[in-house]
């Protein structure tokens, strides 16, 4: 029983050098009437280890110029690791998240910016959960873009 909880102990190491960046933000849609806009989030995750791997859920703030606009989730954890995007090893893969944008008079600013499609910075803070046959890890990372 022991040698079976280190070895799948064994593979957190591998699984903590997977990558989580941010690929980029795009506008989608704007609702002039309810003061709302959807964006795409687009994570690039970058798997450099020799194991397969999932991402069950990606938990993250995003911030625009420094303001803090809401949190967003990803998640599969729904659905069976086998029906999951795989993240085979050597790979990259975007994953893409539907972010609903709530113009408040707190960002105000920014939501005119995002919305009229003018220069933005963005930044995301999270935590990514990284699941193999084997273990899983949750680790914090932090990207921007733009």
């Amino acid at each position: 029983m022991l040698s079976l909880v280190l070895f799948a102990n064994s593979g957190q190491d591998a699984l903590k050098q997977v990558n989580i960046d941010l690929a980029g933000v795009k506008l989608i849609d704007v609702d002039k009437i309810n003061n709302r806009a959807h964006l795409e989030v687009l994570f690039n995750v970058t798997n450099p280890t020799t194991i397969t791997s999932t991402i069950p859920s990606i938990n993250y703030d995003l911030f625009v110029n420094g303001k803090h606009l809401g949190s967003g989730h990803y998640s599969t954890e729904d659905i069976a690791m086998a029906g999951r995007a795989p993240l085979f090893p050597s790979s990259t893969v975007t994953f893409t998240n539907t972010f609903e944008l709530v113009d408040t008079d707190q960002i105000s600013n920014e939501y005119q910016s995002i919305i009229n499609g003018q220069p933005v910075s963005y930044k995301v803070t999270g935590q990514v959960t990284v699941e193999s046959a084997w273990t899983l890890i949750t680790r914090d990372f932090e990207s921007t873009f733009g």
